[in-house]
């Protein structure tokens, strides 16, 4: 008992990894006989309890850990299997188990009866192993081979619904669109090693790593390069303009897994990336995240104005809340876009399984009322608070988390962004200025359409005709989960100052240095400036969508663009999809037509040839051949009848020879 409660750091943070493994594995193996998901669930208290008490605990804020094991030797390099324990790794692991335990408990539920439930587990599983190994990488060749499990399994579960032709392409459109990140990660994993002839983050990016050693120059194009790479493959895995457009789509898979990609785990490895290789990159990448973040913040917010379908615009505003954690790591405060990870990471994972409820809730309704209705869309909802007012009381407090009210720990982590931002770009020069002022606009913006999902689910009246029997709270095991994260999206969890960022623990132990200097007034400023617009935001929604008072045309154009991502997948369609499907016809035909025509006359003429140099050799070679053996037969074998040993036939033929000769003579 003694020897459970030592348990290394080291030790329990590989069981933390590998215990959802095992639960794949079991799952794997029992397949369809065992659907409980108990294994799942096992797995997941053990590796949180394990990540909060023996990881976390003993780490954070103390000596960082590491350790490597020898994986494979390549001439005289041998790469290590190596675990690295700091203030980043343990927060994020832990950040991950603490979010996953939720979602576990609330699938029991929400996947109740589903025929596919024993993949569901596996998949699930599958998915937070390759999650938390990720988390907890020091090469960055097993960091990257994590990634790609983790697109892997977020591949899987998207496609849950496999039947669903829907579901089908959205997860093939995950996949594919990754790929394009993923290669840009493999590119740069290829500059780095041939660069420092190692993988190693301690031995590259440590306070004595050789980056400092000026083995290179940091900004040489070498290591501007590797930085856009990495860069790329960040943009794709955490959805940044133009490679976010497989997010949306993604909503085909279940609104758990849902919750579980968009509050801590794959959406967010972009964001841990580009935190635990920061040092890596120079003023020009950097100006390159902080354009990409900036234009993500933007777009994706006023994408979500234009959606009715309520995961939708939970999506995109994921996209928008990784667009604000892109441009603090580009500004240089990256622990506070960690900070804001950590606190979306739970109102975002508590409004997706609200979300779940509210859907899950409008399909039973559907089903016993034999209508015809989309579950998901906002305009068939309304007055949804008097039948579900718990769900209605949590996802408030998820939405005003997400709009950056006080008391809440949203309003924390966005102040921290905006506020740095500001000092950032007033340093800087005037037109640096547009980043925070776009960041200002987009919180009102996200104030406004969160605002406007809960007045139109929630208030007003039902639009669609029910049965009141049929419409009620989610049963417990849904709402305890959900109770959970609700807690967490106060500030209490992360500091004991409500009004102030800089008592928050996440940022007091990611002591980061800024390069610009603090301004007081702005921590003023901001706060109220934000928090008035978000009120605003919200009195101009309550009289639009529950008062009635709706200006707008509601075909508009304006709001078809914002609906249809202003026709991005349309052009991308056209300018890159076609192009290649069409580029791909031509190559089959040219494959077919050309290369195998000239492969397959080429074998014809052979074919031919070698027919006719076996005719000539059966009949022409082989004749002469023949010809002469059997003429040298029939001459030895009439020849032979003179040597027989007979004396009557040696004369008669001596005899016969004579008379041959003198008739000779004669005639001649």
């Amino acid at each position: 008992m003694n020897y459970l409660l030592n348990i290394s750091p080291i030790v329990a943070s590989m069981l933390v990894v590998l215990l959802p493994f095992l639960a794949f594995l079991m799952q794997a193996l029992l397949g369809k006989k065992f659907t409980s998901g108990i294994f799942s669930l096992v797995a997941i208290v053990l590796s949180t309890i394990l990540s909060g008490l023996f990881v976390f605990a003993e780490v954070w804020n103390a000596t960082p850990l590491q350790a490597d094991y020898s994986w494979f030797t390549i001439g005289e390099k041998t790469f290590c299997f190596g675990i690295l324990l700091n203030n980043l790794t343990v927060l994020m692991q832990f950040i991950v188990c603490i979010i996953a335990l939720p979602v576990h408990i609330y699938s029991k539920s929400y996947m109740k009866g589903d025929a596919g439930i024993h993949r569901y587990w596996m998949y699930l599983s599958l998915f937070c192993f390759a999650m938390l190994g990720l988390t907890i990488s020091k090469n960055l060749l097993m960091m990257y081979i994590f990634w790609e499990l983790v697109g892997f399994a977020s591949y899987l579960l998207i496609g849950f619904w496999f039947t669903k032709e829907s579901a089908v392409q959205a997860n093939k459109k995950a996949f594919l669109i990754n790929r394009i990140g993923d290669l840009g990660f493999l590119i740069g994993l290829a500059i780095l090693f041939s660069t420092f002839g190692t993988l190693d983050l301690v031995e590259i990016l440590g306070k004595d790593g050789l980056l400092f050693q000026e083995v290179i120059d940091h900004n040489s194009g070498l290591i501007t390069g590797a930085g856009i790479c990495f860069f790329l493959g960040a943009m794709a895995k955490s959805a940044q303009f133009p490679l976010h457009l497989w997010l949306p789509d993604a909503m085909e898979g279940p609104t758990s897994v849902s919750s579980l990609i968009h509050a801590a785990t794959m959406v967010a490895a972009g964001v841990f990336l580009l935190s635990s290789i920061f040092p890596l990159f120079n003023c020009t990448v950097l100006l390159i995240i902080a354009i990409i973040g900036t234009i993500t913040a933007i777009t994706a917010a006023i994408f979500a104005l234009g959606q009715y379908d309520i995961k939708k615009i939970l999506a995109f505003s994921t996209i928008s809340q990784l667009g604000y954690m892109m441009v603090a790591v580009s500004i240089g405060a990256w622990d506070a876009g960690m900070f804001h990870l950590a606190t979306h990471a739970f109102f975002k994972c508590l409004l997706f399984l609200s979300a779940g409820a509210v859907i899950h809730e409008m399909a039973h309704l559907k089903a016993h009322t034999h209508q015809d209705f989309d579950p998901q869309d906002l305009r068939n909802m309304g007055g949804l608070r008097q039948y579900m007012p718990k769900t209605f009381l949590l996802m408030s407090l998820a939405s005003l988390a997400l709009a950056g009210f006080p008391l809440t720990s949203g309003f924390l982590s966005k102040d921290a962004i905006v506020i740095s931002a500001f000092e950032w770009a007033l340093q800087q020069g005037d037109l640096y200025l547009v980043v925070p002022i776009i960041l200002v606009l987009v919180s009102i913006l996200t104030a406004f359409y969160i605002g406007r999902l809960i007045f139109k689910a929630f208030f007003g009246t039902l639009r669609v005709n029910a049965d009141h029997a049929h419409l009620h709270d989610a049963p417990k095991t849904m709402l305890i989960p959900m109770a959970f994260l609700g807690i967490c999206s106060l500030f209490i969890i992360f500091s004991w100052n409500p009004f102030s960022y800089a008592n928050a623990a996440i940022l007091n132990v990611l002591v980061v240095n800024y390069t610009f200097p603090e301004i007081h007034f702005l921590h003023t400023i901001v706060p109220v400036t934000l928090t008035a617009s978000a009120l605003l935001s919200w009195w101009i929604g309550y009289n639009w969508y529950v008062k009635g008072k709706y200006p707008l045309n509601a075909s508009s154009s304006w709001i078809h663009l914002a609906q249809n991502q202003f026709g991005m997948n349309e052009w991308m369609m056209k300018t890159f999809v076609s192009p290649t499907v069409k580029l791909g016809k031509i190559s089959f035909w040219f494959d077919k037509y050309i290369v195998d025509g000239l492969v397959n006359g080429a074998s014809y003429l052979i074919k031919q040839l070698s027919g006719l140099i076996t005719w000539i050799d059966k009949y022409i070679v082989d004749g002469i051949v023949n010809a002469v053996a059997y003429l040298a037969y029939e001459l030895g074998n009439a020849l032979r009848f003179v040597q027989n040993g007979r004396l009557q036939n040696y004369l008669g033929f001596t005899l016969t020879m004579v008379l041959i000769g003198i008739i000779y003579l004669i005639l001649k």
